[in-house]
């Protein structure tokens, strides 16, 4: 039997298993826990790993079962498990990722902000006749801004892009609209796809708005599972918001 714990940050939910698991972890089992159906359900998978002190390791997985180089959303709900169990004393620790070592802190009011690193605004791509600007995260994105989110179909459309040859890795798609400095945000996640909130997208979208002179850091992010603030300085990205846990069981 294997301990887990369902966690989510505005609406992204994840599986959270507490490491080093024994066997290795494998995308069958992945796409297995992280069914809806048959599973317990979850936009990714996470392993997190007390690697002693303040530091602890994150391990992430999407729904699919592929390896992701960051989420943003993860990253917080890695930093409240640790907290949870008393690896860590807080409400400072270091989180080990795919991009490096990254700092959390607890604010004390259910939210967390974590640091994502440098976030890169590239060039324009036109992709299925949208205007796209790329942006990586530690992850790629392509953030493009739209008249009404309400009326785009973002699964069909996030795939389209999302996996067209002018992303060879793939690319987390973000339907933007700002309003009044605010970035609206709808999201399309590789490996997953559209998800209620997205950390690393949230980031991308926001640096895109402000090297474009659209909004100014921080950042109000409003996606459909609730509100984040992403934070720019010197060109890395804070994300603040809050983080839940939903329930606790274990798998066979």
């Amino acid at each position: 039997m294997t301990a887990f714990t369902k966690m989510h940050g505005i609406g992204n939910d994840f599986v959270m298993l507490a490491g080093p698991t024994e066997p290795v972890i494998t995308s069958d089992f992945v796409t297995a826990v992280c069914d809806r159906r048959t599973g317990v359900g979850g936009d990714g998978l996470i392993v997190v790993t007390h690697l002693g002190g303040d530091l602890v390791r994150m391990d992430y997985w999407n729904a699919d079962g592929s390896v992701a180089e960051m989420c943003g959303n993860g990253l917080r709900c890695t930093a409240r498990f640790a907290l949870d169990r008393g690896w860590v004393s807080g409400p400072d620790l270091r989180v080990e990722t795919r991009r490096g070592v990254l700092a959390a802190t607890a604010l004390g009011d259910g939210r967390l902000t974590v640091e994502l690193g440098p976030v890169d605004v590239g060039e324009v791509v036109e992709v299925g006749g949208r205007t796209l600007r790329r942006a990586s995260v530690g992850n790629p994105h392509a953030v493009t801004e739209v008249d009404d989110l309400n009326v785009v179909a973002v699964p069909e459309e996030g795939e389209a892009i999302g996996t067209d040859g002018a992303f060879p890795d793939g690319a987390n798609v973000e339907f933007v609209r700002i309003v009044d400095g605010v970035v609206e945000l709808r999201v399309w996640e590789r490996g997953v796809g559209e998800t209620l909130a997205c950390g690393s997208g949230a980031a991308a979208a926001a640096a895109v708005a402000v090297s474009g002179g659209q909004a100014t850091s921080p950042v109000e992010v409003r996606l459909p599972g609730g509100t984040l603030e992403v934070a720019l300085a010197d060109g890395v990205a804070w994300l603040t918001g809050p983080v839940e846990t939903v329930f606790e069981g274990s798998l066979t």
